[in-house]
């Protein structure tokens, strides 16, 4: 069977109603269904919006650049503002925490890349990039092609699968593990952990949520700990394993630049979900996006049965490239990123106070009609995209290149195999604000 699936709409009236009392820590499940009618009323009348508790919502694309551009004055160091968030009873104390250690989840985030700045953004950045080289992730693509081809040939071989569960998900797992050198048979966990901790980032968590994301934490800890070890008597090689190269670090005649123990662990656990949750949700939005929009599906489809059989094969990467950079900008992965200003300072028409926490809304700035030409149509040919669902600046993501390689693999070929399938099933969405994308898709391949 067969089902059509649309996202939900929201009457004018009800985003009126929930601009009215937007906050981010109160936020019912329609928005989250479809948060966009909601960031555009925003974006036209409070552009610069402050939020119950006293933080400023930025929902304009110009104010995000003028953002990431200035980490002097907006710092991603997050250690003012999760204490109260994370580093509390019982989670900073046993069986949590040793005695004198903070509490998992505040540990975690603290030592991560993404919520550190210069000049220790600076050190893991750099060790990182040392293993994302373009020549090391080219060097990814025939394997990648394995595994997806693989994926490929169970769902044709049951006619019927998950797009999520069984696709999706399945692809960066398998990529991150790799690039960790994670043993296939340890696995299993991973995508649970992820989900656990980065779930523990919503603005507002349930006490199962908070808790279950600290025993992530502590979980992944205790496993790392012996895979590193491991490879600390065996290491691999640094161009390639990037758990071989953090352990390593960086050497010069001068000195060397070398991780702390948590340090080591806690990026080894950022990059897995990294990596993880957004690519899953990349492509899982992508896949249900060209459900949504017939017409784009069939003109991408069209494009590339065109230069599949022509003559001109080396053309299929770049039209897959801009399709991705469009559902990258209609469905961004990650919606929320945040800062502290340092300093008293202004953005737009308004005055910020020293200590001021603002949230950057992606999804919002990625539909702004004053960057994007018909910013709600989802265009595949989409020329000039400068989205944001990468970050901008310093911290833009370090995994970009890797990100976009595994879309390409993955929807060209996928849409190669399964050019009608269809969903079985009303998709099931992950229901939170700053990761968009689906639990389940049940889907049949068509075929």
């Amino acid at each position: 069977m067969s089902i059509t699936w649309q996202t939900p709409a929201l009457s004018a009236q009800r985003v009126q109603d929930i601009c009215s009392q937007f906050d981010l820590r109160n936020l019912p499940a329609d928005f989250l269904a479809n948060p966009y009618p909601v960031y555009a009323a925003l974006r036209e009348t409070t552009p610069i919006k402050q939020m119950p508790d006293g933080s400023f919502f930025l929902t304009r694309h110009a104010d995000l650049v003028a953002v990431y551009k200035d980490a002097a004055k907006f710092s991603s160091d997050k250690r003012i503002e999760f204490a109260p968030k994370y580093n509390h009873e019982p989670f900073n104390q046993a069986p949590f925490a040793k005695p004198g250690q903070d509490a998992p989840l505040f540990e975690h985030h603290t030592n991560s890349l993404v919520f550190n700045d210069a000049p220790r953004h600076t050190r893991v950045r750099k060790l990182i990039m040392g293993a994302l080289t373009r020549r090391s992730i080219d060097a990814m693509e025939a394997g990648l092609i394995q595994l997806v081809d693989s994926l490929l040939d169970q769902l044709e071989a049951r006619q019927q699968g998950d797009l999520i569960e069984d696709f999706a998900s399945a692809i960066p797992v398998e990529v991150i593990g790799n690039l960790l050198n994670v043993p296939h048979a340890d696995r299993g966990p991973l995508r649970g952990w992820s989900l656990a901790i980065l779930g523990a980032l919503e603005p507002r968590l349930t006490a199962e949520q908070e808790t279950l994301g600290h025993r992530s934490v502590q979980e992944f800890s205790n496993y790392l700990r012996d895979l590193v070890a491991d490879r600390r008597r065996h290491p691999g090689n640094p161009e390639q394993d990037v758990l071989t190269r953090l352990i390593q670090g960086e050497s010069s005649e001068h000195s060397a630049d070398v991780l702390s123990e948590t340090e080591l662990l806690q990026n080894c656990i950022f990059l897995l979900n990294a990596g993880h949750e957004t690519t899953t949700n990349l492509i899982g939005n992508a896949l249900l996006s060209l459900l949504e929009h017939p017409a784009q599906k069939a003109s991408l489809l069209s494009d590339l049965q065109a230069a599949q059989s022509g003559s001109h094969e080396d053309a299929a990467p770049p039209i897959l490239n801009m399709a991705v950079d469009e559902f990258l900008r209609f469905e961004a992965s990650n919606q929320l990123s945040n800062r502290r200003a340092t300093i008293a300072t202004r953005i737009g028409n308004v005055d910020l106070p020293e200590g001021a926490l603002v949230t950057l809304c992606i999804g919002a700035a990625n539909r702004d009609p004053a960057q994007f030409s018909n910013p709600e149509v989802l265009d595949l040919k989409r020329a000039d995209n400068r989205h944001l669902s990468f970050g901008f600046g310093v911290h833009q993501c370090a995994g970009l290149s890797l990100a976009r390689l595994e879309g390409r693999i993955a929807l060209g070929r996928f849409l190669q195999r399964f050019p009608n399938y269809h969903l079985t099933a009303t998709p099931t969405r992950g229901g939170r604000a700053r990761f968009r994308g689906f639990l389940h898709a049940p889907f049949a391949t068509g075929l």
